[in-house]
């Protein structure tokens, strides 16, 4: 799979959008070269899939257990973060593994090395968010807890968003393997649910809830990742196993400009035949400026002014006066 060209935001980072955290995020945690989406369903897909994973990174424990806490959820997701760290890579080597007998990983290694990077900038950005908010908590100085405060609001948003769109592209494996994101969906969120049945740690609640929602989250992202594989191969003959070189292309998708969807058919072709013809045809036969019978310049049959009965009135009479 070829790398798309441009630069990582590709243009999509200003000035005016560091304002906004949810624009930046967007322009750096979904560069530029990550492909299109093939289907709308399999979208949809992927957004179940991410509340689902939101579900097992964060865990819905944390709201029922002892009320929210944000040092609890940054805590959250700097563990998931460190867990992405790890088993990305595995996963990732270990389908390299499977890989093998179809293709080279030298063909992969572009897209390879782009989806590290984003999965090391969203790590990192998660463990620069706790750094601030441990230093604000254990400062006294006013400025720095009235600068620090407006920089980790800003913080937190760009952090969340981001984690929106990495759990949607997962780190833009799919400019590797467009089954790779469910893949790894998958995986991630068994692991964060092994260790609390393992350890049966279920965060002060009964054992039936404990269970329920441990297990309810990766079971419902394995469902829709088999569900999201399953249309891709169905529909554009993308397997798992298949090395990414020898899947068929697929369907040309240009997306059309931004706010303007063109139509169906030219909207300005004329209509068949003569297109400046009067479009109410006169009701009698023929051309409708054709006068009427008879030339209308000729003069009439019979001159308006008779000449005198003797010839030209101007001459001289019969006595020559």
């Amino acid at each position: 799979m070829a790398r798309r060209h441009g630069s990582w935001t590709g243009g999509r980072l200003t000035a005016r959008s560091l304002l906004n955290p949810k624009q930046a995020a967007t322009a750096v945690f979904h560069p530029a070269w990550i492909p299109p989406s093939v289907d709308p369903s399999i979208d949809q897909l992927k957004r179940f899939r991410v509340i689902a994973g939101a579900v097992a990174s964060l865990g819905v424990y944390t709201f029922l257990e002892g009320g929210f806490s944000v040092t609890e959820l940054l805590e959250n997701a700097l563990t998931a973060s460190v867990v992405l760290l790890f088993i990305t890579p595995l996963s990732v080597g270990a389908m390299l593994f499977v890989w093998r007998r179809t293709g080279t990983v030298g063909q992969l290694r572009g897209p390879l090395f782009n989806a590290l990077k984003l999965l090391l900038l969203f790590v990192g950005c998660v463990a620069g968010l706790v750094v601030l908010v441990n230093m604000i908590n254990a400062s006294a100085n006013p400025a720095v807890i009235m600068i620090g405060g407006l920089t980790m609001l800003w913080m937190i948003g760009f952090v969340v968003w981001g984690a929106i769109r990495v759990s949607g592209n997962f780190f833009g494996t799919a400019a590797v393997h467009r089954c790779l994101p469910a893949l790894l969906a998958t995986v991630t969120s068994w692991l964060m649910a092994i260790p609390d049945l393992v350890t049966g740690d279920l965060h002060g609640l009964s054992l039936t809830l404990g269970i329920v929602f441990i297990l309810g989250a990766p079971v419902t992202v394995t469902a829709i990742a088999l569900l999201e594989m399953g249309r891709l191969r169905r529909r554009y003959g993308i397997r798992l196993k298949a090395h990414p070189a020898t899947l068929p292309p697929l369907p040309g998708h240009i997306p059309p400009p931004h706010g303007h969807f063109p139509p169906a058919a030219p909207p300005y072709v004329p209509p068949q035949g003569n297109p400046y013809a009067p479009p109410y045809p006169p009701a009698g036969a023929g051309h409708p400026y054709t006068p009427g019978a008879g030339n209308p310049y000729a003069p009439p049959p019979q001159p308006p002014y008779t000449p005198h009965p003797g010839g030209n009135p101007y001459s001289p009479g019969p006595s020559g006066s």
